[in-house]
């Protein structure tokens, strides 16, 4: 009986062992981390490419699109969101300084031009005077169209322009042009009732326009002036740190990504990889 008891006893530390070893191994190879990441329009195919090589660690992407500026911080400061791939850093700087939000940049991503569009003129020189052109009236967007505009040679600004400034700091106005700021998601659809429109790259691409061809004008990419329009991955600033999310910026920075969006966009949107600690404070 006493054999009996010690033959059972080992039988039952080796299950016991056998049983912890197999737990161990599941969880240890079926654990997987959703990160839920905010982006603006439909952008899937290119964050399918960026599931693909964090797959393997462990990482699955839920991608959640919204179709305006603002819920992707407040959804992301509120923790609804782990990260949001959709702005410029002036912009996220802008927005969460007003807005009170502790989120941070984590990784570049693109550039994306603006343009100046019209559905009536096909050059700028076109454009009568008192003519009607609409701009983003978010601060960010605002300056950065004022700017384009002055680039273009349609207006001049004050010396001393705020890159948060507004229609005021207007210096010169040859053709006595209306500016009309309105909401960045309106300016698309205002080109059937003025000469022309600022339109940021993503509703351009939402409204049917081309930002390659389309544009009477646009930024210059390569220009150090539009570095403060580089589009970046955040988080909140507590997880700015994290492993897994250095891995998706990692992803999203490969060649691979790289190469789809040089094939798909043709200019229309161009990769950067740059240090975040050279553009944080734009």
């Amino acid at each position: 009986m006493k054999k009996f008891f010690t033959i059972f006893a080992a039988l039952l530390l080796t299950v016991s062992v056998l049983s912890a070893c197999g737990s161990n191994a599941s969880s240890g190879n079926g654990k997987e981390r959703t990160v839920k990441i905010g982006i603006n329009g439909d952008d899937y195919e290119l964050w399918n490419i960026v599931q693909k090589q964090v797959k393997n660690d462990g990482i699955k992407l839920k991608i959640i699109s919204f179709s305006d500026y603002v819920q992707p911080n407040t959804a992301l400061n509120d923790g609804s969101l782990d990260l949001n791939s959709f702005q410029t850093i002036t912009y996220m700087n802008q927005f969460k300084g007003d807005h009170n939000l502790d989120i941070s940049a984590i990784g570049s991503t693109v550039i994306a031009p603006m343009g100046i569009y019209s559905h009536k003129f096909k050059k700028l020189s076109d454009i009568p005077d008192g003519a009607t052109i609409t701009i983003p009236n978010d601060v960010t967007n605002a300056g950065r169209a004022l700017k384009l505009l002055q680039s273009s040679k349609l207006l001049s600004l004050v010396d001393n322009f705020d890159p948060k400034g507004s229609i005021e700091q207007i210096k010169e106005n040859p053709k006595h042009l209306k500016i009309k700021p309105i909401a960045a998601g309106q300016t698309a659809r205002s080109l059937d009732d003025v000469a022309a429109a600022i339109i940021n790259n993503g509703f351009a691409v939402q409204a049917g326009l081309d930002p390659a061809k389309d544009p009477l004008y646009k930024e210059d990419p390569n220009d150090k002036a539009a570095m403060p329009y580089i589009n970046v991955i955040a988080s909140r600033t507590k997880n700015k740190n994290d492993k897994d999310f250095a891995k998706i910026v990692k992803a999203y920075q490969s060649k691979e990504v790289h190469d789809y969006i040089i094939k798909r966009d043709k200019g229309a949107t161009v990769p950067v990889v740059i240090s975040i600690d050279k553009i944080k404070n734009l």
